[in-house]
């Protein structure tokens, strides 16, 4: 292999034991079994398995932080984004995806390269959030004097009601989710209530 093949390679199998095992319990030696090779090949590549966590989690996290922006991107009105982004962001379908957005929160503190992967992805999504808030209240469909107060306030509501599945088990019906994520959307954008389509109206699209 190539030396950029088999970084991939190795991240790859990084990202399949962290799946299946979390990042706090994923070895050099699991990766380098899951690969087969010896722990040093790992080694020579990356100079720490955080710089290898960090690098898998890019992998995945950005790879559906892709896939929703182009969704919104293809939708012509800020509520159709609006929903393009919910479709995506509040689906809880893909279980070991949220398990790793939490494993990389409680990793975080510890594993610097994470951390900064997790937070900077973490903003974006965010950021994608805000501009279509911004871009609504532009073409006068949306009222918000904070899009980006707004956006934090929506992703957090999300984001902790979906820990709470991963968690627990499946406390909360997807459905539900959706639902109070689209009326809190409406109160932060000064919509009635009812403005945006209700879960029975949406399609989740299929996992990237």
């Amino acid at each position: 292999m190539s030396p950029t093949a088999r970084r991939e390679a190795i991240v790859d199998a990084a990202l399949r034991v962290a799946i299946r095992k979390g990042f706090g319990s994923t070895t050099v030696r699991d990766v380098a079994a899951e690969l087969g090779c010896s722990s040093g090949l790992i080694h020579h590549y990356f100079a720490s398995m955080d710089e290898v966590f960090a690098a898998a989690f890019e992998v995945a996290a950005g790879r559906d932080l892709e896939v929703t922006t182009a969704a919104v991107a293809a939708e012509p009105s800020p509520k159709g984004q609006l929903m393009a982004f919910f479709a995506s962001y509040a689906r809880t379908d893909q279980d070991w995806s949220s398990q790793l957005w939490l494993d990389a929160w409680a990793e975080a503190a510890r594993q610097p390269a994470l951390g900064a992967t997790s937070r900077r992805l973490n903003v974006a999504w965010q950021r994608l959030l805000a501009q279509i808030v911004e871009h609504g209240v532009a073409a006068g469909e949306f009222h918000c004097d904070d899009p980006d107060g707004a956006a934090w306030r929506i992703v957090s509501m999300i984001d902790g009601l979906a820990i709470q599945n991963v968690a627990h088990g499946p406390m909360l019906p997807e459905h539900a989710i959706l639902d109070w994520t689209l009326t809190t959307t409406e109160h932060e954008l000064d919509l009635p209530h009812g403005a945006l389509p209700r879960p029975t109206d949406v399609t989740s699209p299929e996992p990237a």
